[in-house]
């Protein structure tokens, strides 16, 4: 049991890593949202807005190497599941008055599993994307509020940010 009172299920009874047996679970179909935001210069946000940064189309290549992220977190995350997609959708929007590009992922899948890593998984690869591009002249830009939006399906149901948060650190 966690100090949440939870029990964690991606430990066995001896406590040893596995992948958890999703075998019994009713197929259903299963969305989830989440977000980020990166800040930078304001100098930076303009060439990501003109579409003139030296590498290119900065937003156009994030939303690619976001939505292939989306597909390989099993790859990355050693206890993930592979899942079969259905649908990857990103979402940017230029926030001038915050000087950030802010990324919105929405993954959905049909299945016995939750697609929030995925969806995790796209928002912080397409940030990461921003700053490999925007580097050569914005080194102090910063990938900030990477967090779940929603989730949908399965026997939990519904889950939203703003309905159940987290406990701070302070309260667990």
């Amino acid at each position: 049991m966690s100090k949440l009172g939870h029990k964690l299920t991606h430990f066995g009874a001896q406590g040893q890593a596995h992948m958890v047996d999703v075998a019994a679970k009713a197929e259903t179909h299963r969305v989830a949202r989440a977000a980020g935001r990166i800040r930078m210069l304001p100098a930076t946000l303009r060439l990501i807005a003109a579409g003139t940064a030296k590498k290119g189309d900065v937003l156009g290549i994030a939303r690619i190497a976001a939505i292939q992220a989306a597909k390989r977190t099993a790859d990355l995350i050693p206890l993930c599941h592979p899942l079969a997609l259905t649908h990857v959708d990103i979402e940017f929007k230029l926030d001038r008055k915050a000087i950030a590009v802010d990324c919105v992922a929405t993954v959905e899948t049909k299945g016995r599993t939750g697609v929030e890593m995925e969806a995790l998984a796209a928002v912080a690869i397409a940030l990461l994307t921003i700053y490999d591009m925007c580097k050569a002249v914005d080194r102090g830009m910063r990938l900030e509020e990477i967090a779940l939006l929603e989730k949908r399906g399965g026997k939990s149901g519904i889950w939203t940010k703003a309905s159940k948060r987290s406990p701070s650190p302070a309260q667990s």
